[in-house]
C-alpha cells in the first residue's frame, strides 16, 4: 500500500490499483481453484448417480462420495482458500487505513506513540476517527496544536499535512455507520458490487452455475449482506476495495474461462441427465412425505418383519398396482401349499393389506423407501421375488446377512428387455422368468455377453392370461368402429409430432375416436387435453379420455393406433385386433442392445400385426384405417399365430412361475437339513 500511494499521491486510486496487484499475485491460486472447481462439476455426474444409487442413505452417500473425491484427487476446502486470503486481506486493510502514520508515512512506533500522546492530553479525540493515528493525521491537517505536534518529528509534518485521504469526494477513513450524507453512497456501491458479481458467477462460474437455485440464491445474499456490512461499519476504503475486487473478479472470470473452458472437460448432457433423475427422486420423496401413522406403520412393519424366522418367500412391490403382475403365482401357491407369503409394499395404501385380511397365509408389510434399503441389505429369506430391475446397481442391494437367497425377476411387459430396459440392470438376479420365446433369446445370449449364470425359465404372462380371460368374458361386437389412439410417454412421441394431422384426417370418418393419452402426458400437460376437450365437445366421433380407471376402450377398439407404447402388444396378444405404428422416433433404454444379435420384438413385430406408417406418410392414414379394416381376418390369423408362437403356457403360466418358486424353495429347505444332519 505504501509503494501504491507513493506512486499516485492519492488513497483511493491506491487501494483500487492495491487491489489489481493482489489479483495478479493470487492469479495462480485462482487458476488452481478454476481447475479444482471444474473437476468437481466434472464428477458431479457421478456424485449425483452415488446419490441416486443410494437415495436416502446419508452415511452410505458420504462414504463412496469420500472414496471418489480420494480417487479423483479432489478437494473440497480448496475453494475455501480464496475466502480465507480475502479475509486476511480485508484485516490487513482495515489495520493499514486506520494507521497510516504507520504503515504510509512509515513513522517509527516510539514516535507514533508520543504523536498520539499529545492527541489524548488534549482531549482532541474526532468521535468520526476510527484510530489515535487519524486523530492526530487530523489534528495537523486542520494545524491543531501544531507545534505541539511539531517538536516531536517536524521532519514528518508536511508529509502528513500532504496525505490524502480521499477519492471523489469521500473522505477514505469514513465509516458510514459515525457519518450520514454521501457516505452512506459507500455500503450501497459495496453491495451493488456484489450483487452484480453473483449474478455473473451464477452464469459463468464453473462451480456455482451448476449449483442449485437454492444456493445460488443464498450465496447471493451472504455476499450482498456481507458487503452491506462491509459498507456501514469499516472505512470507506476498505468498502473501496472490495467494491473494485468485485469487479476486477469478473473480468478475471471471463478471462479464465477463455483461457481454460469448461466445456472442454464437463460432459453437460450427464450432468444435466443425472440432476433431472435426482431431482425426480427428490419430487417423489416429497410427495410421499410420510404421515406420522405411515411412519409409525412403516417402524412397526420393519420391527414385525425381523421378528419373523425362517421365512421362506417374499414378494416385493413398488406401489398398488404391480400386484398384477404377481397374482397369478401368488393365487396358485395360496391355492396349492400353505407357504407364507411375506408381501413387501412400499404404499401404504397398497390392496394387499385388504386381501390379507381374507387370507392370512399372506403377511403384509408397508415399508418406507429408507427403511426399505435397510430391510433389503438384511433380508432373511429363500426366496425374493420383484419386477424393480436394477438389484445390486442403485439404492436397493442384495442381502448382506445371506448370500444364498434366490433372486427372481419377474417381467411387467412383453417387450424386449434387452433395448426397452437399462443395460446390465438384470445381472444380479439369479433367475429370470421369461414371458415368451424373445425374451428367452435375449436373456441367453445377455448371460453369454456377461458371463451369468442366470436360470431362465420358460414361463409366460400371468397378466396377459387375465386380460384375455376377462376381454373373453366382456368381448362385445361395435356397430361403429372404435379406434384408440394411445401413445407412449417419451420424446417425441403421437401426442408431440402428430396427433392434430391424424384427427384431422379421421374426425370426418364414420367411426368413433377415442385419444387416451399416457397418464404422464396428462400429468404434464392437463392444460393441453383440456382445451383438446373443449374443442372436440361437440363432435361425437372424438374422445379425449383422461379418466384411465377402466380399460374396457383399450380393448374394446377395432383398431390401435400407438408409436412405441407397450401397450400394443398386450392389445394384439389379447384382442388379435391389428394395429396401426406410427413410426416415430424409437424409445431405447439401452443404447448397446445391438451388442446382443437379436432383432427386438418390438421392432420386427410392427409390420407382422399391423401396418407401419412413416410420418411422411400420415396424410393417408384414413386410408390405411379403412384398408385395415377390409382385411381385418387376415391380420387376426397372424396374430393368432404370433400369440402361439412367442408367449408360453398361455392360460396357466401363473402356475408354471408358481411351480418353479415352490421348487427352488423346497431345495432350500432340503439343503438346510442336510446341512444340519450334517
Amino acid at each position: 500500500m505504501r509503494f501504491c500511494y507513493n506512486l499516485f499521491k492519492n488513497y483511493g486510486i491506491a487501494i483500487i490499483f492495491f487491489t489489481l496487484i493482489s489479483k495478479f499475485v493470487l492469479l495462480p491460486l485462482t487458476i488452481w481453484v478454476q481447475k479444482n472447481s471444474i473437476k468437481m462439476v466434472k464428477l458431479q455426474p457421478k456424485i449425483n448417480q452415488i446419490k441416486i444409487n443410494y437415495f436416502g442413505d446419508k452415511d452410505k452417500i458420504a462414504d463412496e462420495q469420500s472414496k471418489l473425491f480420494k480417487k479423483e484427487k479432489y478437494n473440497v476446502f480448496i475453494s475455501l482458500i480464496p475466502l480465507a486470503i480475502q479475509i486476511i486481506l480485508l484485516l490487513g486493510l482495515i489495520e493499514v487505513i486506520n494507521k497510516p502514520l504507520t504503515y504510509i508515512v512509515n513513522i517509527s512506533d516510539n514516535t507514533i506513540e508520543q504523536l498520539k500522546s499529545i492527541t489524548v492530553k488534549n482531549n482532541s479525540l474526532n468521535p468520526e476517527s476510527s484510530s489515535l493515528e487519524l486523530n492526530v493525521v487530523s489534528d495537523i491537517q486542520n494545524n491543531n496544536y501544531i507545534d505541539e505536534y511539531s517538536k516531536i518529528d517536524n521532519n514528518n509534518i508536511d508529509k502528513i499535512k500532504d496525505l490524502n485521504l480521499s477519492f471523489l469526494g469521500i473522505n477514505l477513513t469514513w465509516i458510514a455507520s459515525s457519518k450520514l450524507g454521501i457516505a452512506l453512497l459507500v455500503p450501497i456501491l459495496a453491495g451493488l458490487s456484489s450483487l452484480i458479481l453473483c449474478i455473473f458467477q451464477n452464469r459463468i462460474n464453473v462451480l456455482q452455475s451448476s449449483q442449485s437455485t437454492a444456493n445460488k440464491y443464498g450465496t447471493l445474499i451472504f455476499s450482498v449482506g456481507l458487503s452491506l456490512y462491509l459498507g456501514i461499519f469499516v472505512p470507506a476504503g476498505v468498502a473501496l476495495y472490495w467494491v473494485f475486487s468485485n469487479l476486477f473478479s469478473i473480468i478475471q472470470q471471463l478471462l479464465l474461462n477463455l483461457f481454460i473452458n469448461p466445456k472442454k472437460y464437463i460432459d453437460y448432457e450427464a450432468l444435466e441427465k443425472t440432476n433431472l433423475e435426482l431431482k425426480e427422486l427428490n419430487e417423489i420423496n416429497k410427495k410421499n412425505k410420510m404421515t406420522r401413522e405411515m411412519k409409525i406403520k412403516s417402524r412397526n412393519d420393519y420391527k414385525k418383519f425381523f421378528k419373523i424366522i425362517n421365512k421362506h418367500l417374499v414378494f416385493y412391490s413398488e406401489s398398488n398396482g404391480f400386484y398384477k403382475y404377481f397374482k397369478g403365482y401368488i393365487e396358485y401357491i395360496l391355492n396349492n401349499t400353505n407357504i407364507t407369503i411375506h408381501y413387501i409394499t412400499s404404499d401404504y395404501n397398497d390392496n394387499i393389506f385388504e386381501l390379507a385380511k381374507e387370507n392370512p397365509q399372506i403377511k403384509p408389510y408397508f415399508i418406507d423407501d429408507k427403511r426399505l434399503i435397510t430391510l433389503m441389505m438384511k433380508m432373511d429369506a429363500d426366496v425374493v421375488v420383484m419386477t424393480m430391475p436394477d438389484l445390486d446397481n442403485y439404492h436397493i442391494k442384495r442381502s448382506y446377512l445371506r448370500k444364498d437367497i434366490e433372486y427372481i425377476f419377474v417381467q411387467h411387459s412383453l417387450s424386449s428387455i434387452n433395448m426397452t430396459m437399462r443395460n446390465r440392470c438384470l445381472n444380479a438376479f439369479d433367475s429370470i422368468l421369461a414371458c415368451g420365446q424373445d425374451q428367452y433369446d435375449e436373456f441367453v445370449e445377455m448371460g453369454k455377453l456377461f458371463n451369468l449364470n442366470q436360470k431362465i425359465i420358460k414361463c409366460g404372462y400371468p397378466l396377459i392370461d387375465d386380460m384375455i380371460e376377462e376381454y373373453n368374458k366382456n368381448k362385445v361386437e361395435n356397430k361403429v368402429k372404435k379406434i384408440l389412439i394411445a401413445p407412449s410417454w417419451q420424446k417425441d412421441n403421437i401426442i408431440d409430432l402428430c396427433l392434430d394431422k391424424i384427427l384431422d384426417k379421421l374426425k370426418d370418418k364414420d367411426y368413433q375416436i377415442i385419444v387416451r393419452p399416457h397418464p404422464q402426458h396428462v400429468r404434464h400437460m392437463k392444460d393441453k387435453f383440456t382445451k383438446m376437450q373443449e374443442e372436440y365437445k361437440d363432435n361425437k366421433n372424438i374422445i379425449i379420455q383422461t379418466d384411465f380407471s377402466k380399460n374396457d376402450t383399450v380393448f374394446n377398439a377395432d383398431i390401435l393406433i400407438t408409436d412405441w407404447s407397450s401397450i400394443s402388444l398386450e392389445y394384439a396378444f389379447v384382442t388379435k385386433k391389428p394395429v396401426i405404428f406410427i413410426d416415430t422416433p424409437m424409445k431405447i433404454m439401452n443404447p448397446e442392445y445391438k451388442k446382443i444379435k437379436i432383432e427386438p420384438i418390438n421392432i420386427w413385430i410392427r409390420e407382422k400385426i399391423g401396418k407401419l406408417i412413416p410420418l411422411k406418410d400420415i396424410k393417408n392414414i384414413d386410408k390405411e384405417v379403412d384398408e385395415i379394416l377390409k382385411n381385418y381376418k387376415k391380420y387376426q390369423s397372424e396374430i393368432e399365430k404370433i400369440t402361439n408362437e412367442h408367449v408360453y403356457n398361455i392360460g396357466k403360466s401363473g402356475e408354471v412361475g408358481a411351480e418353479y418358486i415352490i421348487s427352488v424353495i423346497e431345495e432350500k429347505i432340503k439343503e438346510r437339513k442336510e446341512k444340519e444332519n450334517e
